[in-house]
Order: C-alpha cells, then structure tokens, then sequence
C-alpha cells in the first residue's frame, strides 16, 4: 500500500496488463492443433457503446478485438462458441509483428484470454 495525500492507494501487480470484455463473436472460432499437443483458437470480439451525439441521435459506436485462446479454453471455445454469441473474457492485451506473403511487416494487437465466461443470449431462439 502506497499513502498519497492521505489516500491509500493499493498496488495491484495483476492489474498491470488486464483487459476484460463483454461482447458478441464476429465470427467461429478458427481452431489449430499444433504437433505438440497444443490447441489454439482465434476469433473477433465485438464490443458496442451506445450514445447521442450533439444533435441529440443515438449514435451506436463498435469496436473489434482479436482473441485468442490456448489449450483448455481454446477447445471450450471449439466447442460452444460461433459467430453471435455473447460471451466475456479477461486477458492480457499482446502486439506483435509479423511478415506477410509479399514480405511486408504487419503489426496486429491481441487479446490473450486467461479467463472466459459464456454468456445467454437474450434471444430465447439463440443459444
């Protein structure tokens, strides 16, 4: 615990790279079982805020996150998530780099799921 002011503030180590998320998937999971045993999942996350803008209409803005899940998680994802299922996640926000075809650098930002939580819909129809 840091005093600051009078305030005491607690440092939280686990709060240092955490992201947590609620959202809908954009897509099925994409699965890949390596060699070694481990599985690996990739999907994309899409996370919406509603609001009204200066004219006073509501505006609804969506943002897209690329997840993705390993060994464990990654097969509960295989198994019961697809495209339109609400679903919340914790994890670890990851960059990276790689080169394309053409031997282009790419730059992509990552969710690294640690923890997930599949939610109901609220559609009775949906699963």
């Amino acid at each position: 615990k840091v005093i600051i002011n009078n305030l005491k503030i607690k440092i939280m180590n686990s709060l240092k790279n955490k992201v947590q998320l609620i959202g809908n998937l954009g897509m099925n999971p994409e699965v890949k079982e390596f060699g070694n045993g481990k599985v690996m999942a990739r999907f994309s996350l899409a996370t919406s805020e509603n609001y009204k803008n200066d004219d006073g209409r509501k505006v609804e803005n969506t943002q897209w996150h690329n997840v993705v899940a390993w060994g464990k998680t990654a097969i509960i994802a295989k198994n019961y998530l697809a495209k339109g299922r609400p679903v919340a996640i914790e994890g670890r926000l990851v960059h990276r780099a790689y080169q394309d075809k053409d031997g282009n650098t790419k730059y992509i930002s990552e969710i690294v799921i640690n923890d997930m939580l599949l939610l109901r819909s609220g559609n009775k129809n949906a699963a």
